[in-house]
């Protein structure tokens, strides 16, 4: 494969962002994937310029306290945690860059309780990119002074079929 080959996967440019974009939701919700070497090389620099988005960001939230009425009609006082500007901002850009994937119901869990679980998030990605891997990797860049690198690859071999190079794709 030729050097402009490898960086355009073979494929027009919307195929191209589409294949990255679901590659790197997917790597983003699992933790790990299995992809080509050429793909996984891809991948990695396209998700972790979204970690890193979400890293820079995540601190930036705002307590509101808000006027809500309960159940016996009396006002309440609420506070409420909104996104600050930045950490808006950062949420807008993730959420074009990655598919908006769904919490899926465990197979013993009753489904009154999966959607008491869920009933509050509306992104489950983007909020487990901010509230789960953001902290991680700022502690991480807090202790060892290093941003960035927040992805491996593991070379496998190749594959039978077509003897391209396979490789599996995993968050540090």
């Amino acid at each position: 494969m030729g050097a402009n080959n490898q960086r355009k996967l073979g494929r027009d440019s919307a195929h191209r962002k589409a294949l990255l974009r679901n590659q790197a939701s997917f790597l983003l919700w699992y933790g790990r994937i299995e992809t080509t070497l050429h793909k996984a090389k891809e991948v990695r620099s396209y998700a972790e310029k979204i970690i890193t988005l979400a890293v820079n960001s995540y601190t930036d939230v705002t307590k509101v306290k808000k006027q809500k009425v309960n159940v016996k009609g009396n006002k309440v006082t609420v506070d409420v945690v909104n996104d600050g500007p930045k950490r808006l901002n950062a949420r807008r850009l993730i959420m074009s860059k990655v598919y908006d994937l769904q919490e899926l119901q465990h197979p013993k869990e009753k489904k009154a309780a999966f959607k008491a679980r869920t009933r509050s998030i509306n992104h489950p990605l983007v909020e487990k990119i901010f509230n789960e891997y953001a902290p991680r990797y700022a502690k991480r860049k807090e202790e060892t002074g290093q941003g960035g690198g927040y992805t491996r690859i593991i070379k496998l071999g190749r594959r039978q079929g077509d003897n391209a190079e396979i490789a599996i794709l995993e968050l540090v």
